[in-house]
């Protein structure tokens, strides 16, 4: 599948403009990292936009992703890459994560949240004002961002990368779109 299908696909599914720019900011994060770990960019950039395919169907936690799996089924994605997107939610699913992208796209996926909402408290509220140390500063502050999972950002260590690692790498590659993010 190319980009313009898996943004069709997309777009079938998700009509909440936030988690348009959500996908957008994962898969721009999610090529990033494919690139410093010597992965597929393409397959990793498609797993970014579409692993929150079903939310806007389901939104509960003991069910998201699950439904996104029969949708991605249903358009050819391989088991691997259907199982990845499944491992983003391993905690509401009660699965395991695994390999290499099963961490990545947990900790690409909940970084974003704290990028934008560093850039919104921005005089300018604009990425181009983001310092990767200001997202990790803020990472540090319990009561700022209260929704974004300080825990699910931590696995980067498990892909031996540090936090300041990727926050480097999700500000470069969110700016890097930040007129399709509207930031």
């Amino acid at each position: 599948m190319n980009r313009q299908e898996a943004e069709n696909l997309l777009n079938q599914y998700v009509n909440s403009d936030w988690l348009k720019k959500h996908s957008l900011a994962t898969a721009a994060v999610m090529e990033d990292l494919a690139d410093r770990l010597g992965q597929d960019r393409e397959e990793w950039w498609t797993m970014g936009l579409l692993h929150d395919i079903d939310f806007d169907i389901t939104q509960d936690p003991a069910e998201h992703g699950l439904q996104g799996a029969e949708i991605l089924r249903r358009h050819g994605f391989s088991e691997d890459f259907v199982s990845a997107v499944m491992s983003h939610n391993a905690e509401g699913l009660g699965l395991q994560r695994e390999k290499v992208v099963d961490y990545a796209l947990t900790c690409g996926e909940s970084i974003t949240g704290l990028v934008v909402a560093t850039a919104l408290v921005m005089p300018d509220k604009k990425l181009a004002s983001v310092k990767p140390a200001s997202v990790v500063k803020r990472m540090k502050k319990k009561d700022f961002a209260r929704k974004v999972s300080r825990e699910a950002i931590m696995l980067c260590e498990e892909i031996d990368l540090s936090v300041a690692e990727l926050a480097e790498l999700a500000v470069a590659a969110m700016q890097r779109i930040s007129a399709d993010l509207g930031l």
